[in-house]
């Protein structure tokens, strides 16, 4: 019968192994279980759809699940600061956009600072904005909706997918570069709704992804005026840019991913690998293209370059607009 001593001996040996297994996880086994990738915005928008997409190959290239979770609300404040409040290891991502950077310039309590809570994996695309009408609109160029929009007589609303959205920023960006003033803002809860409202002819106008107004364009239901984009896109060969129709503005968005600030850098190192992977495959790269957005790998190091410098831009938008922060 083995003695106390034995059964004490072989828990401090299990424990050891236990702790072993822990250390070569966090050094260099990663991951070692599935891994949430946390989408804070509801399902059928952009960001969800590339980033099950993306998820998908990483999933191939490490050997574990990447589940996507929906944690949308509070403009993707809600998923946001669940990816802050998980653990630094790596099993917890973020896959969002640009909004990232831009919602603590317009709230008063974000609950988080971009690169202080969180680093950077990468980006997973990044693509230019449609300026989607109604069908049945009586606008058949910019020009169109510029007079509309500078009519005080006759005031017309816009729509996006919610407060301090990449959407609602290059809008206002739009506006200042036009001279459009006074629109009433009409925030919805995701891309989604936001663009069934405006194929309804129920909201006159929106800035949106290509992939999420692609359906009701395809359809007949929404007119695209122009794209953000410097060059037209493959996905919309006949509609022009701003540029051509002689408006000085540009603008794209990224959807990328990040983890928690702390996360090791063997841990970060490995995921943005998986992700330069995933980027390469074909299939993915056909599907970016079909839905008007470009890949382009970026470093852990640069990406964080570009939050800062886009964190810095909003701040000083924020302070010229005088957009009051909620």
């Amino acid at each position: 019968m083995p003695s106390r001593l034995t059964h004490m001996l072989a828990a401090a040996t299990a424990l050891g192994l236990g702790y072993a297994s822990t250390g070569i996880a966090a050094g260099g086994a990663y991951p070692v279980k599935p891994v949430r990738v946390i989408v804070p915005y509801l399902p059928g928008g952009i960001t969800d759809s590339v980033a099950r997409l993306v998820a998908r190959q990483m999933s191939a290239e490490l050997g574990q699940p990447f589940i996507v979770e929906n944690r949308a609300g509070a403009d993707s404040l809600i998923g946001t600061r669940a990816v802050k409040e998980a653990p630094a290891d790596g099993y917890t991502i973020l896959a969002t956009s640009n909004a990232f950077s831009i919602l603590p310039a317009l709230k008063k309590a974000p609950g988080y600072t971009p690169l202080t809570d969180f680093r950077g994996i990468g980006p997973m695309m990044t693509a230019p904005f449609v300026l989607d009408v109604g069908s049945g609109q009586p606008y058949c160029s910019v020009q169109d909706l510029i007079a509309k929009a500078k009519d005080n007589a006759a005031p017309i609303s816009y729509a996006s997918p919610g407060t301090g959205t990449p959407n609602h920023i290059a809008t206002e960006i739009f506006f200042r570069k036009t001279g459009i003033q006074g629109l009433t803002h009409v925030p919805f809860k995701g891309a989604s709704a936001a663009v069934i409202e405006v194929a309804s002819e129920r909201i006159p106008f929106y800035m949106d992804a290509y992939a999420t107004s692609a359906p009701h364009i395809r359809s007949g239901k929404i007119r695209p005026l122009a794209v953000t984009s410097a060059r037209r896109i493959a996905a919309l060969p006949d509609v022009p840019t701003l540029v051509e129709q002689n408006i000085d503005f540009t603008y794209e968005y990224w959807l990328g991913m990040l983890v928690r600030a702390g996360t090791p850098d063997s841990v970060v190192e490995r995921l943005s690998s998986a992700l330069r992977q995933a980027l390469t495959t074909p299939a993915l790269r056909e599907r970016m293209a079909s839905e008007g957005a470009t890949v382009r790998f970026i470093p852990p190091a640069e990406f964080d370059g570009i939050i800062r410098k886009e964190v810095e831009d909003i701040a000083r938008l924020q302070s010229d607009l005088r957009i009051e922060k909620q």
